[in-house]
């Protein structure tokens, strides 16, 4: 066994031929964000074998991904004994666990993996890694601090936050337990060109000229979305072919939106989720809210206009931390961010961002 037993402090060795489980996470930024751990991780043991459990939902995301080996899925339905049986089935050295949550700690221990490493959860795992001296919580603020921040500061303009806070560090640092780099890397996902050329072919999208994607949708809650009327008024606005996102719950909206835009394809609800990276690495800018895809198409190479409200480009904004090919468009508001789901005032940080300035950004990032 060549993963070190005994101490964080412990110098890790040489690469070896351990069966490592990774317990992914179970939101799609998440777990794009956990990309440029894992390419550490495999950085560190290339000749490992590297298993990740994911949910059913998330799979396609890891199709021959570098880093993996194995992908072993579960559903919603399925237990924490269902799940468990399948990694004693797997005979692993170690449990990278990423996810800070009691289940995911449970099935590692259930499994009787011998080495489980991860956050919280003690009694759990036999390596607690403390958090990073620059990591930030994202606090919810209550309503009452909402509206009492909006009331005493009215000309108070967001919280802004170092960008050594940003998620993506947080998954560097457990990987770091193996004798891994925390220096950041992009996160990267590749696309074939017969993956294009199906996706073309399937959906009837003509590639002639150039194309822009609009996100209006964003599973997290209605606080993180920019308004769909304007959604609608830079489509109309811009003289580009649009391609519509959104998930099966996205389905209405993006409806609305494809009617007001002729021209437009409407792709809310239609793609798989290999289907949807394939679909966003072909669009030449993507207007999208701070939600899943946004990191999906950063990790295929779109650039991206963002309009943040009550979240922090700072903490989760795509790609690296601070990365120049996006715009990343604050909404001004004195309880900005809130990071809630539900705005209980009037949603004025995202009411603040202009279609002026968000077409002004498309048209930069179309013309570079």
């Amino acid at each position: 066994m060549k993963i070190p037993r005994a101490t964080l402090s412990s110098t890790p060795a040489g690469p070896g031929t351990e069966k490592i489980l990774v317990r992914g996470v179970n939101w799609l930024g998440d777990a794009v964000m956990s990309m440029p751990a894992l390419m550490r991780l495999r950085e560190a043991l290339p000749e490992a074998h590297i298993a990740l459990l994911t949910e059913e939902k998330l799979a396609d995301l890891w199709t021959n991904h570098p880093a993996i080996n194995e992908v072993i899925r579960f559903t919603k339905l399925e237990g924490v004994g269902q799940v468990s049986r399948k990694l004693r089935a797997g005979k692993f050295d170690a449990a990278l666990i990423l996810p800070n949550s009691f289940r995911s700690a449970f099935e590692s221990w259930m499994a009787g993996i011998p080495i489980r490493v991860g956050y919280g959860r003690p009694l759990l795992l036999t390596h607690k890694i403390p958090p990073r001296a620059e990591h930030i919580e994202m606090h919810k603020r209550s309503a009452a601090e909402v509206k009492r921040l909006v009331s005493s500061f009215p000309n108070k303009h967001r919280d802004s936050y170092p960008l050594s806070g940003h998620h993506l560090h947080q998954y560097l640092r457990l990987v770091s337990f193996f004798g891994a780099s925390e220096t950041p890397q992009a996160p990267a996902i590749k696309i074939a060109p017969e993956e294009v050329s199906a996706f073309l072919e399937k959906f009837g999208v003509d590639r002639s000229s150039k194309l822009v994607g609009l996100n209006p949708g964003a599973e997290y809650g209605p606080a993180k979305r920019w308004p769909v009327d304007r959604f609608i008024e830079v489509g109309q606005t811009i003289d580009r072919r649009c391609l519509i996102f959104g998930g099966p719950g996205d389905v209405p909206t993006a409806t609305q939106i494809a009617a007001a835009i002729p021209s437009s394809v409407n792709l809310a609800g239609r793609t798989s989720l290999r289907e949807l990276a394939v679909a966003l690495s072909i669009c030449d800018a993507l207007l999208t809210n701070d939600t899943g895809p946004m990191h999906l198409a950063s990790a295929v190479g779109t650039r991206l206009v963002v309009p943040f409200g009550s979240t922090s480009p700072e903490l989760t904004g795509p790609g690296l931390p601070g990365d120049s090919r996006h715009r990343l468009i604050l909404g001004e508001a004195p309880c900005a961010p809130c990071f809630l789901r539900e705005c209980p005032i009037d949603f004025r940080c995202v009411r603040s961002i202009e279609v002026e300035r968000v077409i002004r950004s498309i048209e930069e990032i179309l013309s570079a």
